[in-house]
């Protein structure tokens, strides 16, 4: 079984400092200051003139404080799971944006956007926690209706890979990363948690789930082993 909504939630209440280094960003995740640079110079580039950012899934919001630097005057909106990861984030914010900082404990999942309510939406590694197709389609048509005409989104996530064997050699590529970091202890750490916590789906699948809800124009910043940073722009 995987983890619950609830069990997902108490992990990240007691890792919000693994989670602030604004530097490094997480870890874990493979290239993940080269992903952190992409994502936001592409969401500065491709929408320069935005005014209110969603950062879903913010963590201690490392990805928000980065954007922020490109387009200073941003009103925020922040969403997670866990308060301790708001209230980390919000105190990181605070310091340096210009605008309004709106919170939002909750799952994306059960949180309504209403529509055209945001220029720029951010979603690191959070999607992977959504279960099922429908919930996949059901979140990524939430997106489309909650983004302004002309306004963009930037996902940065775990994947997975359609064709076994290729599954098979990214999963050991990011294994020996892993062990690399910090040891085959950490290494069997972190695969235990994301086989007990994770359900990505193919770069492929969301591309084309991008499309199917409504967005035309897509693009890919980046990809390795099982990670990959991928955009679309409403039309």
């Amino acid at each position: 079984m995987k983890s619950t909504v609830d069990e997902i939630r108490v992990r990240f209440d007691a890792e919000v400092d693994r989670f602030s280094v604004l530097e490094t960003g997480q870890s874990a995740t493979m290239d993940a200051p080269l992903v952190l640079d992409l994502i936001t110079a592409a969401a500065a580039g491709v929408t320069p003139t935005a005014k209110r950012l969603l950062d879903v899934g913010c963590g201690a919001g490392n990805y928000t404080l980065k954007l922020l630097q490109r387009i200073p005057n941003l009103d925020v909106t922040l969403i997670d799971l866990s308060q301790p990861m708001l209230d980390r984030a919000h105190q990181r914010i605070s310091s340096v944006a210009r605008g309004t900082t709106n919170l939002i404990q909750g799952d994306i999942r059960q949180t309504e956007l209403g529509e055209c309510q945001f220029d720029i939406i951010l979603a690191a590694a959070v999607l992977h926690h959504l279960r099922t197709e429908d919930q996949w389609r059901t979140t990524f048509s939430k997106f489309h209706r909650a983004l302004s005409s002309g306004g963009s989104i930037w996902i940065s996530d775990l994947i997975q890979h359609t064709l076994e064997p290729v599954q098979t050699e990214m999963w050991n590529r990011y294994g020996e990363y892993l062990a690399q970091l910090k040891g085959e202890e950490y290494r069997n750490h972190v695969m235990a948690y994301v086989e007990k916590e994770d359900t990505p789906r193919s770069l492929m699948f969301q591309l084309d789930l991008l499309r199917e809800v409504g967005f035309v124009k897509v693009e890919v910043l980046h990809k390795t082993s099982v990670f990959a940073a991928f955009g679309a722009i409403k039309t």
